[in-house]
C-alpha cells in the first residue's frame, strides 16, 4: 500500500495506535543485555521484520524504527560510531518495506533517543552544537531510508530536545517532528521538566505532536497526559506508557501490567485527551492488540481524575525508588544519563544499557 501522511491520517481519524516495546520483545529472540539492538538491523534483519510485523498485525498504525540508540555517542560505546548512517538507513528501510506491504496505511516513525550525555548548560560536557551534529547525522540517515516522521523520544531536558528538533529541521525539513519525554521523577523528567513545560516547548517549536513515554507505569504517565492536554487542549498528544512497573524476578525484568490492563489504559488515555496511544517498555504484541480492541469504536468519556486513574490502574509510583528499563531511577538520581540503562523501548535485565521498552 502507498505510504500515508501522519497529518492526513489524523484528519481522518480521532486516534492512532502506536507500537509497543522493542527490547522486551527482542530479548525473547535472544538479544543479550548490553548488546546494542541497532546492530541487529544488519545482523538479524529477519528478527527486526518479525518485531515490526507483529505490531502491524496487532493493529499498530505507527511503528518506530529500531534506532533508539542509533546516534554516534551511544554507538561509540560499542565501537560502531562509524556505522550511524548504515544502521539507521537499514532500520528505516526494513520498517518501510513492511509498512508498504500492509493492507492499510502504516506510518514509519524514525526513533531518535537521547545521546546519553549531559549538555553543558546542565552541568555536563556535551556542547550544544555537537549534540545537533550527532542528531543531524542520525536523522539524515533515517530520512534517507524513508521514514515518515521524526520521533524524538524519552528526552529529559528541553536543551537536548531542542538540539534534536533543530537537527531535524536542518536535514529533514519536510518531515513532521514529534517529541516525547519521560516524566519519571515526582512528575518531572530527570532534568526537572514538567509536562506543562513540554507543552509550552511544543508550541514554541511548532511540533506536530508531543507527549510522554516510558516512566514508571501507566498511572503516572496518564497524570502527565492530563497535565499536557490541560495546558494544550487542541494539541496532538502522545501517550506511550510502560506495561506496569518493572521488577527483577530471577534475574529477569517482569512487568506488572496485564494485557487486560492495557485496554483499560488505552481507553483512559483517550479520555485524558491523547490522540496517539501506544506502549513502551514491557508491552508485547498481545498488549498492543488489547489496546486496539479497546479503542475500536470507543467514544471517549469525561476526563478522568487522578483518583479514578489510581482506582482502575493502580497506585502512582513517582514517590518510590523504582528504576525503569531505560535506566532512570524513579524518584532518585539517574545512573549516568543512560550510560548504563535502557536502550530503547525494551526491557532490561542483568544490567545493560538504556534500551527502548
Amino acid at each position: 500500500m502507498t505510504r500515508a501522511h501522519l497529518r492526513d491520517l489524523l484528519q481522518e481519524r480521532e486516534w492512532l495506535l502506536a507500537d509497543g516495546a522493542t527490547g522486551t520483545n527482542l530479548f525473547m529472540k535472544g538479544l543479550e543485555s548490553g548488546y546494542p539492538p541497532e546492530l541487529w538491523n544488519d545482523e538479524k534483519p529477519d528478527v527486526i521484520r518479525w518485531l515490526h510485523q507483529g505490531f502491524i498485525d496487532a493493529g499498530s498504525d505507527i511503528i518506530l524504527t529500531n534506532t533508539f540508540g542509533g546516534n554516534r555517542f551511544r554507538l561509540t560505546l560499542h565501537g560502531a560510531q562509524d556505522r550511524v548512517a548504515e544502521l539507521n538507513e537499514k532500520a528505516a528501510t526494513i520498517a518501510g518495506e513492511l509498512a508498504e506491504g500492509a493492507d492499510r496505511p502504516v506510518i514509519v516513525a524514525g526513533s531518535v533517543g537521547p545521546t546519553g550525555e549531559i549538555f553543558v548548560n546542565a552541568g555536563g560536557t556535551l556542547e550544544y552544537d555537537r549534540g545537533v551534529q550527532a542528531f543531524a547525522e542520525q536523522i539524515s540517515a533515517l530520512a534517507e531510508g524513508g521514514v515518515d516522521v521524526v520521533w524524538i523520544e524519552t528526552m529529559s531536558s528541553t536543551e537536548e530536545a531542542r538540539a534534536a528538533v533543530e537537527a531535524a529541521r536542518q536535514v529533514a525539513p519536510d518531515l513532521p517532528v514529534v517529541v516525547t519525554m519521560s516524566f519519571d521523577t515526582a512528575g518531572r523528567t530527570m532534568m526537572g521538566v514538567k509536562p506543562a513545560e513540554l507543552a509550552a516547548f511544543a508550541r514554541q517549536h511548532e511540533l506536530f505532536a508531543f507527549g510522554a513515554n516510558c516512566g514508571t507505569g501507566a498511572p503516572d504517565l496518564l497524570v502527565s497526559t492530563l497535565e499536557m492536554t490541560a495546558a494544550a487542549p487542541d494539541a496532538i498528544v502522545v501517550a506511550k506508557a510502560n506495561a506496569g512497573v518493572p521488577e527483577f524476578v530471577d534475574g529477569d525484568i517482569v512487568y506488572s501490567g496485564t494485557v487486560d490492563m492495557a485496554g483499560t489504559y488505552a481507553r483512559m488515555a483517550r479520555d485524558a485527551g491523547a490522540r496517539i496511544v501506544g506502549g513502551c517498555c514491557g508491552n508485547t504484541f498481545e498488549h498492543v492488540a488489547a489496546m486496539h480492541r479497546a479503542l475500536q469504536g470507543y467514544e471517549p468519556g469525561p476526563r478522568p481524575t487522578v483518583e479514578q486513574v489510581v482506582e482502575k490502574l493502580g497506585p502512582l509510583q513517582q514517590e518510590g525508588g523504582h528504576k525503569c528499563a531505560h535506566g532512570h531511577h524513579q524518584g532518585g538520581d539517574d545512573d549516568g544519563a543512560g550510560r548504563g540503562g535502557r536502550g530503547g523501548r525494551g526491557g532490561r535485565r542483568r544490567g545493560g544499557r538504556r534500551r527502548r521498552g
